[in-house]
């Protein structure tokens, strides 16, 4: 197979970094279109998203990562997370590298998509070719009909999936149990270990973050509160 065979399809908004000129000089058949969800498209299956270390760092503190991750696992069977960049940068971007190690962790552990680090757009385009030849891809449109969400709902998705271990999948069985969020907040204990797939262990995780009278002062609060955070994530 040679290169011209192989076809990615690369978000317009990728532009700017460079990536899609590297695979065009490389020879890829490559399109480029505005995608609703991820950078790239690899085949039928696999999606990319491509985050710089401090885009990651950001999209942490904004809460788009973690419905990024969502809307990946939901329209793709194997999406990827490539994080570009050097990690001797993290001391620069944020004060406790736990924030971005943690979260990582739960990319990986609670979405299940795995993260594969490049050190800049070169590698990123060499990775993104090897993944467009790799075999015994399964037949299928590139392009699919990605289901838009009410803006609503995506909101009461968003504030079950930032608790910790909840993924979108356990936000929707919470949502289908109790209706709103606030009744899966203040749900007793018993009721809400009975969500499938949940568990007592879990829930009483919930109810201590949510139940715990919080006492640090003003001047730690923000840095103390993302470390727990991210630990217990």
């Amino acid at each position: 197979m040679s290169l011209k065979d192989l076809r990615i399809i690369a978000d317009d908004r990728e532009r700017k970094s460079g990536i899609p000129n590297l695979l065009k000089k490389a020879g890829i058949s490559l399109e480029i279109k505005t995608l609703q969800i991820g950078d790239y498209i690899v085949s039928n299956e696999t999606v990319v998203e491509r985050k710089s270390i401090h885009d990651l760092i950001s999209s942490v503190f904004d809460g788009r990562l973690f419905d990024q991750c969502s809307r990946l696992k939901e329209n793709f069977e194997r999406p990827i997370l490539v994080v570009e960049g050097n990690t001797d940068e993290l001391t620069n971007i944020v004060e406790n590298p736990l924030i971005f190690y943690g979260a990582l962790i739960r990319v990986a552990f609670d979405f299940h998509i795995s993260i594969i680090p490049t050190p800049d757009a070169d590698h990123t385009a060499r990775l993104l070719v090897a993944m467009a030849a790799r075999k015994n891809r399964s037949s299928g449109p590139y392009l699919k009909k990605i289901r838009k969400r009410k803006d609503l709902e995506q909101q009461q998705l968003v504030i079950l999936s930032s608790l910790p271990g909840i993924g979108e999948k356990l936000a929707i069985r919470i949502l289908e149990r109790f209706g709103t969020p606030s009744a899966a907040l203040s749900a007793p204990l018993p009721d809400l270990s009975k969500v499938p797939g949940l568990g007592k262990s879990r829930a009483e995780r919930i109810k201590k973050i949510l139940n715990t009278q919080y006492t640090e002062s003003k001047s730690t609060q923000e840095s103390l509160v993302l470390d727990d955070e991210t630990i217990t994530q």
